[in-house]
């Protein structure tokens, strides 16, 4: 999965109703004595405390550090440095407390990465979004640096271990539904190590707590070797394998050439009888291997290919498309605002597309903050409004797998081909440990309603299930799900 270009942008966007004191930041008392500056505009100054994501900005002027905390640990995560600031008016939180007045909302860079906060209430909290991000999340102002953030964190491997250990403890959401017993986990691995435990043994013990999780979101990579499970059964979007799917389609379902864009992560191609076919294989790297053109270029290029996509030939008149065909099977995700950014040129009636919530007590799994929609609004470009047949599967992950429940509630809703996604949907938390190596885990859900059980682990099911590339098709030169997509469009039994 690679949803974005930098650290910061890994943890994206996820409401609280109101800011919770995780005990892996800072204690209450340090909350309840954190001082107000006084009324005016609001300083960003200061130490604040993330709602969940177990994070701690420290703010000094145009200088912003932050920390990836535990109830036991501190280490830095990033610098990032105030690029601009747009004086506008504090938002505010519905509560007897919030005051109107000026705001200063400052974005800040991370390499290519930019994020922006916004003051409210007097400066006590503040929210923050990221541009290649949906949603909002909130902090609150601390009395000082959580003590632990000004110490050095020994790299011994039990302590690396128990970093690691009381990361997933404090986020990860779905123990219950692996039944997976985090804590057996720990007492049956810990007293295994030694302070004689090589580099090589620790990494296999690490691999060996999460692995059996099988979650496409948890990874661990010592800077050599990379251990990223996924759901058993299904196969990982890489490069290469969407590079073999796509010469395969291309040979075998396309009676034209495809045109593509994003470096070949998107490709539209017209077929007979006035239908369309669509491929999108990523929502991030348009423009670079690594993201390092930053978000507004790959933003750019997502537009420009979509300009030429949906022309007026295409979306207008008796000429216009009879049906559209999405080929999300192969699909490692990226960013979701790209991802409504094409599901914005697919309906012309505004709908909320998912809901968001994140983890947000370290001590108990089922705390979770209020969900908040994530809203489709139409683009203002040329929109097609017909019948889409959608094609996903095992290799449909992450934001690939946040495009199709967006489409869920598009009128008229696609017909969903293939197999289950993946069932990773959560932004992952980019983590550091003591010793450098560096891992992943989700401390999120995207339920399909404010209510509702999120897609997570099961993926979406198909409403056609038919074998996504099975090896007998691949050999056969044979393709069920697309030709499936093909004759229920062409017969035009999907039109609305």
């Amino acid at each position: 999965m690679n949803r974005t270009s930098a650290r910061i942008a890994a943890v994206t966007a996820v409401t609280a109703a109101a800011a919770l004191v995780d005990a892996g930041a800072a204690t209450g008392a340090e909350a309840k004595t954190a001082t107000t500056p006084r009324a005016g505009t609001p300083s960003l100054d200061g130490v604040w405390q993330m709602d969940g994501y177990g994070l701690v900005f420290d703010i000094k002027g145009t200088t912003l550090a932050s920390y990836e905390t535990t109830a036991t640990s501190c280490l830095p995560e990033f610098t990032a440095t105030a690029t601009t600031t747009v004086t506008g008016t504090v938002t505010g939180t519905g509560t007897a407390t919030t005051t109107p007045g000026p705001r200063r909302d400052t974005t800040f860079a991370v390499g290519t990465t930019l994020f922006t906060l916004h003051p409210e209430q007097r400066a006590r909290t503040i929210s923050m979004t990221i541009q290649q991000s949906v949603g909002t999340r909130h902090l609150t102002r601390l009395a000082t640096l959580p003590a632990r953030c000004t110490q050095p964190t020994p790299t011994d491997p039990r302590t690396v271990f128990d970093v690691f250990w009381q990361t997933f403890q404090e986020n990860y959401p779905f123990f219950a539904a692996h039944d997976i017993d985090w804590q057996t986990t720990r007492e049956r691995l810990r007293g295994q190590i030694t302070a004689s435990t090589t580099d090589a043994d620790l990494f296999h013990l690490l691999t060996e707590a999460f692995a059996p999780l099988n979650d496409s979101h948890t990874i661990l990579t010592d800077g050599t070797t990379t251990v990223a499970p996924s759901r058993p059964g299904t196969i990982p979007p890489s490069r290469a394998y969407d590079t073999s799917i796509k010469a395969f389609i291309q040979a075998h379902d396309l009676t034209t050439p495809l045109q593509e864009w994003g470096r070949g992560h998107i490709a539209y191609a017209d077929l007979p009888n006035g239908i369309g076919y669509l491929r999108l294989s990523s929502f991030a790297g348009y423009t670079s291997p690594d993201d390092s053109a930053g978000f507004a270029s790959d933003q750019a290029e997502l537009i420009k290919a979509l300009d030429a996509i949906f022309t007026p030939q295409r979306t207008q008149g008796p000429n216009a498309l009879r049906g559209l065909i999405i080929d999300n099977r192969v699909n490692g995700g990226g960013s979701d605002v790209l991802a409504l950014d094409v599901v914005a040129r697919l309906t012309a009636k505004p709908y909320t597309a998912y809901w968001k919530k994140h983890r947000n007590n370290p001590t108990d799994p089922t705390a979770f903050s209020n969900p908040e929609p994530i809203r489709v609004t139409p683009s203002a470009k040329l929109i097609y409004r017909g019948p889409i047949a959608l094609l996903a599967g095992g290799s449909t992950v992450s934001a690939g797998e946040t495009f199709a429940q967006a489409l869920m509630g598009r009128s008229p809703a696609p017909v969903r081909i293939g197999e289950n996604t993946q069932g990773s949907f959560s932004d992952t938390l980019n983590r550091v440990l003591p010793n450098g190596w560096e891992f992943e885990l989700p401390n999120e859900e995207y339920p399909p309603s404010r209510a509702g059980r999120s897609f997570d682990i099961t993926g979406i099911p198909p409403q056609i299930r038919i074998p996504v590339f099975p090896p007998a098709e691949l050999a056969a030169g044979k393709d069920t799900a697309f030709t499936t997509a093909l004759e229920l469009l062409r017969c035009s039994r999907l039109n609305p």
